[in-house]
């Protein structure tokens, strides 16, 4: 089978399309023929050798749609053909991929469009509901603040915001263009560059926010936490900054009356799959009654996955990227 290996830790240049050996599924695993594949910033990070579970060399890939191929021992939920979209870990843009059975979930049917829509689903839907009613807890009429927020997940985090009965729901982006972008998934303002701590006081007339979900770290990390009004949550679910992981000090939470929270939809895969299931199908429930909404902006061939990369990590992307796999020349 086709699939991208990460030979090496580095840019995208590291990404090699190769021929390789199709994986088998182990108990309670199934095997899937995958039709697309999500792309996440989180696997830019992966190839940059920045994730514990990606070590060179690797096939990259949180999230695929596709048709079930074959069934590991002890998995009976599912049956060769059967359409269906799963979070993987690692793994996912390959021709294919193995999941665990209990992070795979059932689509409707296999027609290109339901595969292609529920491949933008395992990893960011699932993510934004866990930080919203499980991290942060937000509850209804608070504030909230979202880093990145014309990407895949900064877009459905704040539709996720709105459906928990948020107050105002604010972002943060890089440009106009972006800001312009982000303002069509509910967001009450949209605050650009590097002024918005000025901005979001102008806002909320100095009382801050509630909850901040920051993705960036590095000094963003630092302003959000000032940003926060007292009892206020800073949720931790990123580095995209690549800054050293840092969080608020014991004495900064303790006589500033905040905390802080942080997420990781692959932590807590192999810590409490059980939970993230749980949390995965009421998310994934929503997005499928049309309750959130996934923009897919580009759509790149297997082969064509370092540009996909490339466009993530110079922060030209908004929205969501897909790879169409079963499709590719």
């Amino acid at each position: 089978m086709r699939a991208v290996v990460a030979r090496a830790a580095g840019g995208p240049e590291v990404l090699r399309l190769q021929n390789v050996e199709a994986p088998t599924p182990g108990p309670g695993e199934v095997a899937i023929e995958v039709a697309y594949a999500g792309v996440n910033f989180a696997e830019v990070m992966g190839r940059r050798g920045l994730m514990p579970n990606a070590r060179p060399p690797f096939v990259p890939g949180l999230e695929v749609s596709g048709t079930v191929r074959s069934l590991g021992e002890g998995v009976t939920s599912f049956a060769p053909g059967d359409p269906v979209c799963a979070f993987t870990a690692v793994g996912g843009y390959a021709e294919v991929a193995v999941a665990r059975a209990a992070l795979t979930f059932e689509l409707p049917d296999a027609s290109d469009a339901t595969l292609r829509r529920a491949a933008t689903y395992p990893t960011i839907v699932p993510t934004a509901w866990a930080l919203v009613y499980e991290a942060a807890r937000v509850r209804e009429g608070e504030d909230v603040l979202v880093s990145a927020a014309a990407g895949g997940l900064g877009t459905v985090i704040a539709q996720v915001a709105g459906l928990s009965g948020a107050g105002h729901v604010y972002g943060v982006v890089s440009s106009e263009a972006k800001g312009a972008y982000a303002m069509e998934f509910g967001y009450d303002g949209v605050f650009v560059g590097e002024s918005w701590p000025d901005d979001l006081g102008l806002a909320t007339a100095g009382a801050g926010v509630d909850v901040v979900f920051d993705s960036v770290g590095g000094s963003f990390r630092d302003q959000a936490f000032a940003a926060l009004a007292p009892m206020g949550r800073l949720a931790i679910f990123g580095i995209a900054s690549g800054a050293a992981e840092h969080a608020p000090d014991a004495f900064a939470l303790r006589t500033q009356c905040k905390a802080t929270v942080g997420f990781s939809i692959s932590g807590l895969a192999q810590l409490d799959a059980e939970r993230l299931r749980r949390i995965a199908g009421e998310a994934l429930g929503a997005a499928h009654d049309g309750l959130i909404q996934v923009a897919i902006t580009e759509e790149f061939e297997l082969a064509d996955v370092r540009a996909a990369h490339a466009e993530i990590e110079a922060r030209r992307s908004v929205g969501k990227y897909v790879l169409a796999v079963s499709t590719g020349s």
